[in-house]
């Protein structure tokens, strides 16, 4: 689940929040329009989150807790708070994955546009949900949430399709699900705070004196 974690992270940055109102009667498309609209008034925001993670084969399930803050363009951290304490950070250029029980910190360089998924995109502030995904409705939506359905038009690496939950009433996210051979991983998230004015240097990270660290991917200037 490791390599799918970035580009979930990224794609449930993008849909986070939003307030724009919307009808029942709106098609999935319009209603990812709004969705789109809306994100693209938002600068930075902060949630609460659950990950739940199953793995296609040995059907087991993990479920983490944290928060995390998010500031385009591409900076975020997510605290992982349960079962185990992590974080995962972008600053823009590297992005960092620390976890103290093993003294351990991976560094890997952000993605280019053209290594990029869809997903990842989004954050930049260079993807729109209508022109990147085939959206229509999906299973799961109720009489207060709609349930949509986001295929790629291009293959992705980290994932087959997402779904979107989100309130009909203010297309706030209620849930982001990532479908993949491996496996299914679903954020749940709550507590948004939208345009609070985070510093970048939120988002910057120290490496701990004495971390093993392991650079991965073209990462330079150890």
């Amino acid at each position: 689940m490791r390599t799918v974690l970035p580009a979930l992270l990224v794609a449930a940055a993008v849909t986070c929040v939003a307030s724009t109102q919307a009808q029942p009667e709106q098609s999935a498309a319009a209603v990812a329009a709004a969705l789109q609209k809306k994100y693209d008034t938002v600068s930075d925001f902060s949630a609460d989150f659950i990950q739940e993670a199953e793995s296609g084969v040995l059907k087991k399930k993990l479920v983490e807790r944290g928060s995390l803050l998010v500031k385009k363009p591409g900076r975020m951290k997510w605290i992982y708070k349960e079962p185990e304490q992590k974080t995962f950070v972008s600053d823009g250029n590297r992005m960092y994955m620390h976890t103290p029980a093993d003294n351990q910190v991976i560094v890997s360089p952000v993605p280019t546009d053209d290594q990029a998924t869809t997903a990842v995109l989004f954050l930049t502030g260079k993807g729109k949900l209508t022109r990147d995904f085939a959206i229509s409705f999906d299973q799961g939506g109720s009489a207060d949430t709609y349930a949509l359905r986001l295929q790629p038009k291009l293959p992705q690496r980290d994932y087959d399709w997402l779904q979107l939950v989100v309130d009909r009433s203010s297309l706030q996210l209620r849930s982001l699900t990532a479908v993949s051979p491996q496996g299914t991983q679903t954020f749940r998230f709550s507590n948004f705070k939208e345009n609070v004015g985070l510093s970048d240097k939120t988002f910057a990270f120290t490496i701990p004196r004495g971390a093993d660290v392991i650079f991965a991917g073209s990462s330079s200037g150890r």
